[in-house]
């Protein structure tokens, strides 16, 4: 009896697996360094600052669960090896971008979608030819090979790729390549702003930046910079040309990249303000879902935790006080950008100066109450680092800042309360949200190599 019933629950159980829904369009949201530490913290300033009574909108998803990120080199992932893990469901080593640790290439679902016939469409606020977005089109050997990306990116046939710049337009010395000439020979289109993208009839385009010269990003929220294109902009953007080429199916990865430049800057509160960008992005894709909940499928996760980020540090003992951030209005890097003209000009800035700059930009001794000791080290730190230049830089993955502006980051999280461990990758758990068609999927324990497996399973494109 108990044999016969066991056959019988299994028996629906598979019959279950055979009908889940068959999800016609599909939304992956990659936030890329979006740990559990950089949602919680998010979510409580959502909560606590903003005074919401719901939570972010990925943690009101039904399907909530955990992926683990380690590479086949490492326990400690990059964004290459997680990108190819993310996008095919295969470990590589760190650096390597769509091949397996021999420099065999795999292919991603996005090609997979495409050849049977769905449309593609990927969206960073980060350089489309960097490794998440790069990790859905190409395959190198050296995530660093951009004339390489470039190429396959023109040849890749996706609808719609955006993001900031493209690197592979010069070479190491600084010389125009032909990648431009490339992509033209592809019949895509590179446009720069969403007006000209409006203007432009072709159906492949590429995307970019009104801003050329910020090269690795699209400029961080916090920092408001008149004119530059958005996350939530280009992902309205990248859905309305799928559906103005006439899909009835499409599949759009979009990846919140500046959370993790945001990470190996150790910078809070522009983090914050990164994920809440994120989420008015995801909202494009759930406001889709809303139209047509029985065909719309929407993962969210991440490739990585970067800079081992917790709510709470030794500064603030069980406590937390993100209202503080609401007094920073520049971002750690445009921050060190500001010190670094005051070096180069002729002009004499003294201590009073920054302190003004420091009380505009960051609430400091006006909201902020740093203390006299501190007033003190940095006063001491202006001196030594902008006045005599003797600052030893601390170099990160995508910039390098002077002891000056480390300090003056590093009070600041002595009031808010946040805490970090490194200014690179950590290992741990990322977080895995889903809803909709097919979304119970996702609900077991996650190895970032079953996201792209559980979407070929679910589109039957195995």
């Amino acid at each position: 009896m108990k044999n016969r019933l066991l056959s019988f629950f299994l028996s629906l159980t598979i019959a279950g697996m055979a009908f889940a829904a068959t999800p016609k369009y599909i939304f992956y949201y990659i936030g890329d360094g979006m740990g559990m530490g950089q949602v919680m913290s998010a979510e409580c300033y959502n909560r606590m600052v903003r005074g919401s009574e719901k939570p972010l909108l990925m943690m009101q998803f039904p399907i909530v669960s955990t992926l683990t990120t380690y590479s086949a080199s490492s326990p400690v992932t990059d964004s290459a090896a997680a990108g190819t893990a993310l996008s095919t469901g295969y470990k590589t080593k760190n650096g390597m971008l769509g091949v397996t640790p021999d420099s065999a290439a795999v292919t991603s679902v996005a090609k997979q979608l495409f050849d049977a016939g769905y449309g593609v469409g990927l969206v960073t606020s980060v350089a489309p030819d960097d490794a998440t977005p790069g990790s859905f089109y190409a395959h190198v050997p050296y995530r660093s090979m951009y004339y390489e990306i470039g190429k396959q990116a023109a040849s890749c046939g996706y609808d719609f790729i955006g993001g900031s710049n493209l690197r592979g337009v010069k070479d190491k010395k600084g010389n125009p390549t032909d990648l431009m000439q490339i992509f033209a020979e592809n019949n895509v289109s590179v446009v720069r702003g969403i007006d000209a993208l409006n203007a432009t009839d072709s159906r492949r385009v590429v995307l970019l930046n009104t801003d050329s010269i910020t090269i690795n990003d699209i400029g961080y929220t916090i920092d408001s910079i008149p004119g530059v294109l958005t996350l939530p902009a280009m992902t309205e953007a990248c859905l309305k040309h799928l559906e103005k080429n006439g899909h009835d199916k499409f599949f759009m990865m979009v990846e919140g990249g500046n959370i993790d430049h945001a990470g190996h800057s150790n910078d809070g509160g522009t983090i914050i303000k990164e994920i809440l960008n994120f989420q008015d992005a995801i909202k494009v894709g759930y406001d889709f879902y809303l139209a047509h909940p029985d065909e719309t499928l929407i993962i969210i996760t991440a490739d990585h935790e970067t800079g081992g980020l917790g709510l709470g540090n030794n500064a603030v003992g069980y406590d937390a006080h993100l209202h503080y951030y609401d007094y920073q209005k520049v971002s750690k890097d445009l921050f060190d950008d500001y010190c670094r003209a005051i070096m180069k000009s002729r002009r004499i800035y003294e201590w009073e100066d920054m302190k003004e700059y420091l009380t505009d930009n960051l609430g400091f001794w006006k909201y902020v109450p740093v203390t006299e000791k501190q007033t003190t080290e940095l006063k001491d730190s202006f001196e030594k680092c902008i006045k005599r230049r003797e600052s030893v830089d601390q170099k990160t993955l995508y910039n390098s800042f002077n002891e000056f502006t480390t300090l003056v980051y590093r009070t600041l999280d002595s009031f808010t309360g946040l805490g970090w461990t490194t200014n690179g990758h950590s290992g741990g758990l990322v977080p895995v949200y889903a809803i909709g068609a097919g979304a119970e999927k996702f609900a077991s324990f996650n190895d970032n190599t079953d996201i792209p497996r559980r979407i070929r399973e679910l589109t039957g494109i195995n």
